[in-house]
């Protein structure tokens, strides 16, 4: 089978900011579960916990977990939504900022008693949920998500993405 007959495969990326990565170890038991399946119809362009060699190029759906806590995450977090047909954030901190967002509630004498680290770090002086910062399309909420949540919301992105591609013959 040459190149041009393979199925085509939905581009994925799955990104993790300020967070506990709780979501990630949820879609890698997920994925324990799918792989067969998976393996055909993902190709995996990004994913730190799943391989080493990861480029950041054109993605059909990127997944987004964590808050935004600086803005060297926000500028990366920017270049992601320009390469991504879909943005879904993935867990609480993604969809409200919380937990992370803990230290925008502190009192002043709270504030300067963390202010070292937000300047060592180069943090933003209040985190950020990943809707202030980029158009999302889809959420899953939870700390950790609900699994059934997720599946449901990748059959739904990956429904979009295939009408897309109709669409463009």
């Amino acid at each position: 089978m040459n190149e041009q007959d393979k199925p085509r495969k939905v581009r994925i990326g799955w990104f993790s900011f300020a967070c506990c990565e709780d979501n990630t170890i949820v879609m890698t038991e997920l994925l324990n579960e799918r792989w067969q399946e998976w393996r055909e119809l993902f190709d995996f362009r990004h994913a730190r916990v799943l391989q080493t060699n990861n480029v950041l190029d054109q993605m059909d759906i990127a997944f987004i977990e964590g808050a935004v806590a600086g803005e060297p995450q926000a500028e990366k977090i920017r270049e992601i939504r320009k390469l991504a047909t879909l943005v879904v954030a993935i867990g609480s901190c993604a969809v409200t900022g919380m937990p992370s967002a803990q230290r925008n509630l502190f009192s002043d004498e709270q504030k300067q008693d963390v202010e070292f680290l937000v300047e060592r770090f180069g943090h933003l002086d209040q985190v950020l949920k990943l809707s202030d910062v980029i158009k999302v399309d889809a959420e899953v909420p939870g700390c950790p998500m609900d699994p059934q949540r997720f599946l449901d919301t990748v059959d739904s992105a990956v429904a979009q993405i295939k009408a897309s591609w109709s669409s463009e013959k």
